[in-house]
């Protein structure tokens, strides 16, 4: 009988320690994923303040990809979403995801009724929403294709698909010293002059620690688009802010307290905007001249010289559906594979669109490596790619 009572006091003391020593349920709760250490959480006090301490080291960004098709009732970033959350480690305070719109809302077969039905976009955000914590600001868009690193490791080889079923979701958690905020402007049809008051709001005024806005232009074929365009982009065209983005078709979440849905004809900009003194990016532009394995890693070669840190760092890439494997003879995946070369350990992440916003330029600090002429770079394009890197500063 004495082994029994051994084992019990072992369990003894082993629910001693896990009931008294702060240091080894903190070490325990380390290995857990986000969402259980959160339902560890409500065991006891001790283990709140530990679970608690454990989230506040959580700084770094996580992300979920979507590659592959599955059946037709859900979109495949839905059900990546719901199986992934489980196992990551960061509790998302943002997120940004981007999924293709041929599948998004594209047709299905309804067996009851042997007709097409069509998948609905909304359904599926609030789908995805769903699967978010419930105060978490999201952002969704919609884009002709893709630019995803796979799940796993930041070193996986990102691909553009260009057609198919594909998406991510980048999940940004609390990080000290970054502030990121969602922003919309839509056009307003009985105002000519847009009101400078809402970029103050959106804090893309009187900002001294904003340093990268991705913007994304919606409906961009409605007629004043581009002229409604002109007029958010032009008063961010500072020197010390880093702007980057395109014109998607549609977006589908914008969720924090100031953003409502917009009627469906409307058009106008949503996005991002990153604040903090320690982030630096920068971002390069790939003209119509970019046409070979060559000139794109002659490109790659120019983002590199910027000598932003590569850990806790993410690429963008924001391209022309012109460009892809019909721009570079049917090599594809060209300049994601460019990217990966001088990049080897970013993951990169964005679209192809229906036009591109940014230009070459380079944010490290208060420090802006460009002549400060006053001709102001010109942001909007069509028929290239913008590459931009975004740190984060370094983590613990």
């Amino acid at each position: 009988g004495r082994g029994g009572g051994g084992a019990m006091e072992s369990a003894g003391r082993g629910g001693f320690v896990l009931a008294n020593l702060a240091e080894v349920v903190e070490r325990v709760l380390g290995f857990l994923p986000t969402k259980a250490l959160l339902r560890a959480a409500c065991v006891c006090r001790l283990w709140r303040e530990c679970a608690r301490r454990t989230l506040r080291t959580r700084q770094r960004i996580a992300w979920v990809s979507a590659l592959e098709p599955g059946p037709a009732e859900s979109h495949a970033l839905v059900r990546a979403l719901a199986r992934e959350l489980e196992k990551v480690h960061v509790l998302p305070q943002t997120v940004l995801y981007i999924a293709d719109a041929e599948t998004f809302s594209g047709h299905e077969e309804c067996h009851e009724q042997k007709k097409a039905r069509k998948r609905n976009s909304k359904e599926t955000a609030l789908a995805l929403e769903k699967l978010l914590p419930k105060r978490c600001q999201v952002l969704g868009l919609v884009t002709p294709g893709i630019v995803v690193t796979p799940m796993g490791s930041s070193s996986n080889q990102p691909q553009e698909i260009e057609e198919g079923e594909a998406g991510f979701a980048l999940l940004f958690p609390k990080i000290d010293g970054v502030k990121i905020h969602t922003f919309h402007f839509s056009k307003d049809v009985k105002n000519r002059v847009f009101d400078e008051s809402k970029f103050a709001e959106a804090g893309l005024k009187n900002n001294p620690d904003l340093r990268v806005v991705l913007l994304f232009g919606y409906n961009s074929w409605k007629t004043g688009a581009t002229r409604f365009l002109h007029q958010i982009v032009n008063p961010l065209n500072e020197k010390s802010i880093i702007l980057a983005g395109g014109q998607v078709e549609s977006f589908t979440s914008l969720t924090s307290e100031n953003n409502h849905a917009q009627p469906g004809d409307a058009c106008g900009v949503v996005g991002l905007a990153f604040s903090g003194p320690q982030i630096q990016s920068a971002t390069v532009l790939l003209d119509q001249d970019v046409a070979d394995e060559r000139t794109a890693e002659a490109a790659m070669q120019r983002l590199k010289a910027a000598n932003i840190p590569e850990h806790n760092t993410i690429g963008f890439m924001f391209a022309c559906v012109g460009r892809g494997y019909r721009h570079y003879k049917t090599k594809r995946n060209m300049e994601a594979d460019a990217f990966r070369k001088f990049f080897p350990n970013v993951p990169l992440f964005g679209f192809f669109g229906h036009g591109e916003i940014g230009c070459d330029r380079i944010v490290t600090g208060n420090f802006v490596l460009r002549e400060c002429n006053d001709i102001k770079d010109d942001l909007l394009h069509g028929y290239t790619t913008v590459m931009t890197l975004i740190h984060l500063g370094s983590t613990k």
